[in-house]
């Protein structure tokens, strides 16, 4: 598992801490810190409250589209 940089960057538009993110949807900083060092993949449950909170897509977040060519 990769390290989860997208959360992150989308973190940081919204000026928010690892703790404000966590705040926001119910789990624990350390949640937060698991899945953003990719040392804890989240159930889909959670990762559509990872996109909500920030305002993105799952794709935005955890998908990483690969190219054709």
């Amino acid at each position: 598992m990769s390290k989860n940089l997208k959360i992150k960057v989308a973190r940081a538009e919204k000026d928010w801490t690892q703790d404000d993110l966590a705040k926001a949807i119910g789990v624990t900083r350390q949640t937060i810190g698991l899945i953003e060092a990719g040392k804890y993949n989240p159930t889909i449950k959670l990762c559509l409250s990872i996109a909500k909170a920030l305002g993105k897509t799952l794709d935005d977040l955890f998908w990483e589209v690969k190219d054709e060519n």
